[in-house]
């Protein structure tokens, strides 16, 4: 029934004004405003530069995951750093390329005090355009794990230490998180997933591997096929790099480089980064999706080792030597692991 009456004097009962309403709505856009250039400003960057890294050193969100073996990490480190060797974000001898179980990457997440809210920033050696893999992958382990406030450090600890920033040997310790992971296998070929492609022709296939490798002249120890998949172009990781560095190109240069390469797939195709054991694929991935932008590129992370393994493997294979020529390099793989 509609009110017909007065309201006493002592009603708290207040209309507001259209000037009210006004200041209400211009004050909620105002926080709408803020609170997306503040979502805005800490989406993080793929890739970091020293100073840029020491710049954010103890903030509370900031966690520094060290990737080196542990000898080196106890010798010397960026302060705050936690360690998390490589060999730990890494599949068995038989097939390194293979994601851990989800448990062991789980326990190693919350250990480190990983949240979505967490910028990780992946330190490796610096050693070479090489050991730049191993922070590629851990990084692209950690996005299939949900995480996306991620960045690498160019140039590893070598950079950082040829830009003359502090070090120390301070045991560094965060509470560990309870953040439970959830695959996103929109970054994940499996070898079924390959196989289909290769069949429907609808995603470009790029082997990162060094020439011998895509030709067949070689394989990795732990493959039992040398050759590259069926149909798959030869980018080679090390494009990405200046002569003789560790640290990736700049973003520039690393976007004309995808745009000028056999990579760079017709528009809405999707694109798989592969290697040997899914270590210089992740160069390329990093590259292509994260400093290039390039969207739909997944990773097959077991590789060419774990295609090799599978039943009928030549056949979806090109470059594949004849019997005598993988003799020869059986004997050669076989004196190397014997002598050297």
């Amino acid at each position: 029934m509609p009110f017909k009456g007065t309201l006493p004097a002592s009603s708290c009962f207040i209309l507001p004004t259209v000037t009210t309403l006004q200041r209400l709505l211009a004050t909620a856009a105002s926080a709408t405003a803020a609170l997306a250039a503040s979502l805005g400003a800490w989406a993080a960057q793929p890739l970091l530069a020293p100073a840029e890294l020491n710049a954010l050193l103890g903030k509370p969100d900031v966690r520094v995951i060290d990737i080196r073996p542990p000898q080196a990490f106890a010798q010397n480190r960026i302060p705050g750093a936690l360690s998390a060797p490589y060999g730990v974000w890494r599949g068995p001898a038989s097939n390194p390329g293979e994601l851990p179980d989800l448990a062991k990457l789980t326990a190693q997440v919350q250990k480190l005090g990983l949240t979505p809210a967490t910028h990780a920033v992946v330190v490796s050696s610096g050693d070479d355009a090489t050991d730049f893999g191993a922070s590629a992958r851990v990084y692209w382990t950690l996005k299939v794990l949900g995480l996306k406030e991620l960045s690498v450090l160019n140039g590893g600890v070598d950079a950082w230490a040829a830009a003359k920033l502090p070090q120390d040997t301070a045991l560094a310790s965060v509470a560990p998180s309870t953040y439970v992971p959830t695959v996103d296998k929109s970054l994940i070929a499996t070898r079924e997933d390959v196989a289909a492609l290769q069949k429907s022709g609808s995603a470009r296939l790029v082997d990162a591997r060094p020439a011998a490798f895509y030709t067949g002249e070689t394989r990795h120890q732990a493959s039992l096929v040398p050759g590259t998949l069926k149909g798959a172009v030869n980018l080679e990781y090390t494009r990405w790099f200046a002569a003789d560095s560790s640290a990736m190109l700049s973003a520039d240069e690393v976007k004309k480089i995808a745009a000028d390469s056999p990579a760079n797939a017709a528009a809405g195709s999707d694109t798989v980064s592969f290697c040997n054991t899914g270590h210089w694929a992740a160069i390329n991935w990093f590259a292509l999706s994260e400093v290039a932008g390039k969207p739909g590129v997944k990773m097959y992370p077991g590789s060419m080792v774990d295609w090799s393994q599978s039943a009928g493997a030549e056949q979806a294979m090109d470059n594949v030597p004849g019997r005598l020529g993988q003799l020869v390099i059986d004997f050669k793989l076989w004196a190397a692991r014997t002598f050297n």
